[in-house]
């Protein structure tokens, strides 16, 4: 294995794949959910790859002979993204008030807590964290962040289960019954077309805040009219008075 390489090549994940295989991607899946530091691997586009390279058309897009095990990989990488947020979010339980409590981190900041904390309220907890699965980055920090709000330890375990099992499981065969098709364009067209699933995954939230600025406007001019009614009335109880 070429260590320099592979140092270099941290974010891409063809050359992840190459070099560590079935077991390296399980671990790096636990790393990226689990490990604060993770955040910066490409999760998504490595499971959709992973899938690519469990199909037959594994030899185009790694060589010949680095055909991954599909059924190790749908075993592995589920128990790995659960195992890892569960990890993360007995972190948020232990030290996560003293985490994200520190002014000059410029990772763990508070202002996480409170955005999650709003995210919590605004879509519910199981929601959340389903959610949070296909969003880079979000799905790193989410987990310590539910943990130091004291999200009970079984309500996450079930919401984390099941945001777990349909990230990992839809990605790898996103890849695999489609790989034939996407292996001659994988390297050029795997980050856009993660990024629409990304896109696809958030419409949720986006429909939901589109949702809640509607009815504030709507409540805003509800109370404008409110109002402004009330204004008529006094000024036509003043009139009555005078007369």
């Amino acid at each position: 294995m070429d260590y320099n390489q592979l140092a270099v090549n941290l974010l891409d994940a063809k050359s992840l794949i190459s070099s560590l295989g079935a077991i390296g991607l399980i671990a790096i899946i636990f790393a990226e959910t689990g490990l604060l530091v993770g955040f910066f691997f490409p999760g998504d586009s490595l499971l959709i790859l992973a899938g690519v390279a469990s199909s037959s058309a594994a030899s185009s897009v790694l060589g010949e002979g680095a055909r991954l095990p599909i059924a190790a990989l749908l075993i592995g990488a589920p128990i790995a993204a659960v195992a890892g947020a569960q990890l993360g979010h007995l972190i948020g339980v232990r030290v996560g008030p003293r985490l994200f409590d520190k002014p000059e981190s410029k990772i763990f900041r508070r202002e996480y807590v409170l955005k999650a904390e709003e995210y919590f309220e605004k879509f519910g907890p199981g929601k959340a964290v389903v959610l949070a699965r296909f969003m880079p980055i979000v799905r790193t920090f989410l987990n310590p962040v539910a943990g130091t709000l004291k999200m009970p330890a079984k309500t996450f375990l079930l919401w984390n289960v099941i945001g777990g099992v349909l990230w990992t499981e839809s990605m790898l065969l996103i890849g695999y019954f489609f790989g034939d098709a996407l292996a001659p364009v994988i390297d050029k067209y795997l980050i856009p077309a993660v990024l629409l699933i990304v896109l696809l995954s958030v419409s949720p939230i986006l429909v939901e805040v589109v949702r809640e600025r509607r009815k504030k406007r709507a409540g805003g001019g509800a109370e404008s009219a409110e109002a402004a009614e009330r204004e008529a009335a006094l000024q036509a109880g003043g009139r009555h008075r005078r007369g």
